[in-house]
């Protein structure tokens, strides 16, 4: 098929090159032309393993390149909405970008005179398929959906650092839908993949990514709150999570503890699906609980290293900025609030992380950034270790310094951890 793929971001440009890959054409399109530029060089604009090279190699092979002109959606077979939908202050998510993309398709397809299938991946709440982007559509193309439009909500299950894999791995595929012909458009794209698939509603698929990404999230918590109670009995939660974990009722993953999780989705839908339930009276006890452990978990650092000493006017080094390894995300990621609280506190930080520096640099340019893990220990007083890259774990590169250990992934001579 030939593809268009509304949104350059993280999902759109990872589902439109392994879209490419499969065999299909597409054109990724994108409002940034500093984006579109470096895209189409062969640059890649994220992090992920093994990406760059896959970009360069289908570049070459003329089946994808990125563009800026929206005309290119008419000429197409089907269209990604990809776009951004973040968090606002009250929790609920921001639509602003899914409006901008449904009135641009519109308009592009008002003078097409053949069916058009849209399929949303944005992670949206529940209804807004039917309440935002089905009305944007029509009212900009005045065509009817269900008739010369197609409209299907295929959530995507990606997780940094592993993206590509789990697109061509998936778990299970969710079509939402209530058009036959459009349905079976979005079937035949996943035609390759032998997992399960499910054809539901649209509001339906919409469910089942936030309830999903809630879910996982709630986990985290659930051990993060079980670890902080092992650490006050002395006992090692890395032990407990595994002998729970056996439980295949209960399953390994998501089941480690530290301090919090982060990034562009859990903290986001579970606000989100939180706000949306107090918008309709209900109550979500679990889900702000959740909220509540994660928002206190990097605060249990700050705790664990005032135990040993005071921050102040000390030089405490601070590995790991981005949420999770292999990735350059910072967004909510537990440094943020770690330095900030280790600034407020008079210290002085010396920050490493692999790939998140330039990322973090924007939200603190006043702390010093270093070029390895052994010139941030440099003259460090104390050493924090907030995301679990594996070139953080060799103990014997610590040597006598404090490492207050936010992953569990190292043990040294003097050493705490958060819930072990």
């Amino acid at each position: 098929m030939k593809i268009s793929v509304l949104g350059a971001g993280y999902v759109g440009l990872i589902t439109g090159v392994c879209l490419a890959d499969l065999g299909h054409e597409v054109v990724c399109i994108d409002v940034v032309p500093e984006k579109v530029a470096r895209i189409n060089m062969g640059m890649s604009t994220l992090f992920e393993e093994g990406f760059e090279e896959k970009l360069r190699r289908l570049l070459a092979e003329h089946r994808f390149r990125a563009s800026m002109d929206p005309a290119e959606i008419s000429t197409s077979d089907i269209t990604f909405i990809c776009v951004g939908t973040p968090s606002q202050q009250d929790g609920t998510l921001d639509l602003k970008y899914v409006r901008q993309a449904s009135r641009m398709i519109g308009e592009a397809l008002a003078l097409k005179d053949r069916h058009h299938t849209i399929v949303v991946k944005s992670t949206v709440m529940p209804g807004t398929c039917d309440d935002v982007v089905a009305p944007e559509l029509e009212r900009a193309s005045k065509k009817c959906i269900g008739k010369d439009i197609g409209l299907c909500m295929n959530p995507e299950f990606l997780k940094e650092g592993t993206a590509i894999f789990d697109f061509m791995h998936p778990d299970r595929i969710i079509i939402g839908g209530n058009d036959d012909r459009a349905i079976q458009e979005v079937k035949d794209l996943y035609e390759p993949f032998n997992c399960p698939k499910m054809e539901v509603s649209l509001i339906t698929a919409e469910m089942i990514k936030i309830a999903a990404n809630s879910f996982l999230a709630t986990k985290i918590s659930f051990a993060n709150e079980m670890g902080n109670l092992c650490k006050q009995m002395g006992v090692d939660f890395r032990q407990v999570a595994e002998g729970i974990g056996y439980d295949a009722r209960i399953g390994r993953s998501f089941l480690r503890a530290g301090c919090g999780f982060g990034g562009s989705c859990f903290p986001k839908d579970v606000k989100g699906i939180a706000a949306e339930a107090k918008r309709r009276g209900l109550n979500t006890t679990l889900l702000d609980a959740t909220l509540e452990v994660n928002r206190r978990q990097p605060l249990i650092m700050l705790d664990l290293l005032e135990k040993h000493m005071s921050p102040g006017d000390k030089t405490i080094a601070v590995l790991g900025l981005t949420f999770k390894p292999n990735t350059d995300d910072v967004r909510d990621a537990s440094s943020i609030m770690i330095v900030g609280e280790l600034l407020k506190r008079g210290a002085r930080v010396r920050a490493y992380d692999p790939k998140g520096m330039d990322n973090f640099r924007a939200v603190f340019p006043e702390i010093t950034y270093c070029s390895s893990v052994n010139d941030c220990l440099n003259s460090a007083d104390a050493v924090m270790i907030i995301t679990e890259w594996t070139e953080f774990s060799a103990p014997e590169q610590y040597g006598e310094k404090l490492v207050i250990d936010g992953r569990g992934i190292t043990r040294t001579n003097s050493y705490d951890g958060i819930c072990w």
